[in-house]
């Protein structure tokens, strides 16, 4: 601890000595100056070239839509259908590449048991993407 010499206050000093930190930032300066150079690699990426005047129009499949009543019916696309039709459609559809979406659908009053029911035979037929159609509450 430094003490001062003039007569003021007999306490220590509250300077703080900046000369050995300037000291060591300038050695870590030059450390990383020197070393950053040797570790830059060039590494050379062959990245795919875009093409954007073709496009592939056949991955553009509409969705299909099955829609379940509550008293056990089944419409597929908004056309009534049989359980054993919609399940050969469904069985053809799974062959086809790309796969089409399998949008189900229910009134307000369907048991989720029977859109249950469909989305299964969905997945048993092949059917990768099945998901659910919500119809908005308009207030009524």
């Amino acid at each position: 601890m430094a003490m001062s010499s003039g007569g003021d206050s007999g306490g220590a000093m509250a300077d703080i000595n900046v000369t050995p930190l300037v000291d060591v930032m300038l050695v870590l300066l030059i450390i990383f100056m020197i070393t950053t150079p040797l570790m830059q690699h060039k590494v050379q990426v062959k990245l795919p070239e875009a093409n954007l005047d073709k496009k592939d129009t056949n991955m553009a499949v509409p969705p299909i839509t099955i829609a379940v009543t509550d008293n056990g019916g089944i419409f597929l696309n908004d056309a009534p259908t049989t359980r054993d039709q919609l399940e050969t459609f469904l069985a053809t559809e799974a062959q086809k590449t790309p796969q089409p979406q399998i949008n189900v659908r229910g009134d307000k009053t369907t048991k989720y048991r029977a859109i249950q029911e469909v989305v299964q035979l969905a997945q048993t037929q092949g059917m990768r993407k099945v998901g659910f159609v919500a119809i908005a509450d308009r207030g009524r």
